[in-house]
């Protein structure tokens, strides 16, 4: 089957992510945020979505059809959004349209078209529109696109257009509780939001009964995530008793608000440098983690700053190495300060990979990075965040 997936704000990180956890092939990337991939095997999107914090929609290819052809564009939408009427329950149906890519289609002109149809066929609908160029996942939730009605993404490459059905949005309600409604919250030192923990831990591509430790664990986000992804085994430290402390309060709070159970977890305070100390050698699966990334506000000392944190990291990923599995990961954020240099940790005993599939890293929507990491942020951040993923040699 052919799906279609939406990507978050950084295509790279997005597709690398995909890349992961599916088995996908002939992927194709028709915009920033407009992939399109084969699946020998039925996905099932609302798990899917909902593991997957860098996806923004998923839906399934319905038809594909030449360019020029306007008419049969006009045939192929009007025919998809009578089958999925015809498949749901008598009463009000709600449809909505989304482009992606460059081309500019006509949605007003389509929907009004198709909600003539309707009527010529006694079935009330409601064309649901918006002022952005796509429906967002809270409009397409909120009015019930889902489970009450469609939404048609249409997308171009120079050829074909692709015409798809949403399935699945990203939980967006989830994600804000988690990320603002939880109890132990550390606004000074920044927050990891969730999506980012669960984009990392997907990184691992570990299985569920693996391993995981987080030794810079801060209020818990990366544990709190990865308890919800499925994983059983888990360590977190930290040197901070106050972080440690956090963390319990918000990996109790996850824990009854989703009803998990059988979660084994172990917290230390203590200092990363002295992993070994307390952690078997060679018994974990992956670290994932966001160190201390420096001070944040205030006058900074840039190059200072940067020497104290190769030398923390580099101490760091020496116990790394020491606790890990053979081939064993660390998925790890090193800070990229505006106008400064990058961070250059001592790495030795791993390799850096290449996330992103093989098949799309010379894309034009893929921003290259020389050592084949990831940078993530918004415009004008002081501080991006470096994707870092090694792997024991």
């Amino acid at each position: 089957m052919r799906y279609f997936f939406i990507l978050g704000t950084n295509p790279a990180l997005s597709v690398a992510e995909l890349a992961a956890v599916t088995a996908l092939d002939n992927w194709q990337l028709l915009a920033d945020d407009f992939l399109v991939a084969d699946s020998e095997r039925e996905i099932n999107p609302d798990n899917l979505i909902k593991r997957l914090g860098g996806m923004i929609k998923i839906g399934r290819i319905v038809s594909e059809i030449k360019k020029e052809n306007g008419q049969e564009l006009r045939d192929k939408v009007i025919e998809t959004a009578q089958i999925k009427q015809a498949q749901g329950d008598a009463g009000k149906f709600n449809f909505g349209f989304s482009g992606y890519g460059k081309h500019d289609f006509n949605k007003k002109d389509l929907g009004i078209k198709l909600k003539n149809c309707f009527r010529e066929k006694g079935i009330s609908s409601r064309f649901v529109i918006s002022r952005e160029k796509t429906l967002s996942s809270v409009v397409v939730a909120q009015n019930k696109l889902l489970t009450r009605g469609i939404e048609i993404v249409l997308a171009a490459d120079k050829e074909k257009i692709f015409i798809g059905e949403t399935l699945a949005v990203q939980p967006f309600k989830d994600l804000s509780l988690r990320d603002y409604g939880r109890p132990a919250r550390d606004d000074f030192s920044g927050m990891l939001p969730p999506k980012l923990a669960q984009i990392m831990i997907n990184l691992a591509q570990t299985p569920e009964n693996s391993v995981i430790i987080d030794p810079f664990c801060g209020s818990g986000t990366i544990l709190s995530e990865a308890m919800l992804m499925g994983y059983k085994n888990l360590f977190g430290s930290d040197i901070s008793p106050k972080a440690i402390d956090d963390t319990r309060k918000n990996i109790s709070w996850v824990k009854e608000l989703y009803k998990v159970n059988d979660v084994k977890l172990k917290l230390f305070v203590k200092n990363a440098v002295d992993l070994s100390k307390f952690i078997k050698g060679e018994s974990i699966d992956a670290v994932v983690t966001e160190p201390y990334l420096g001070p944040q506000r205030g006058q900074i000392n840039f190059n200072a700053v940067i020497r104290d944190l190769e030398e923390l990291y580099s101490a760091a990923i020496k116990e790394f190495i020491k606790i890990l599995k053979p081939k064993g990961r660390t998925i790890m954020v090193w800070p990229i300060f505006y106008g400064q240099r990058p961070m250059t940790p001592n790495y030795s005993g791993f390799k850096i990979l290449n996330m992103v599939p093989a098949d799309l890293r010379q894309s034009e929507f893929i921003k290259k990075n020389n050592r084949d990491t990831i940078i993530y942020g918004r415009p004008g951040q002081k501080v991006y965040r470096e994707i870092v993923v090694l792997e024991k040699i």
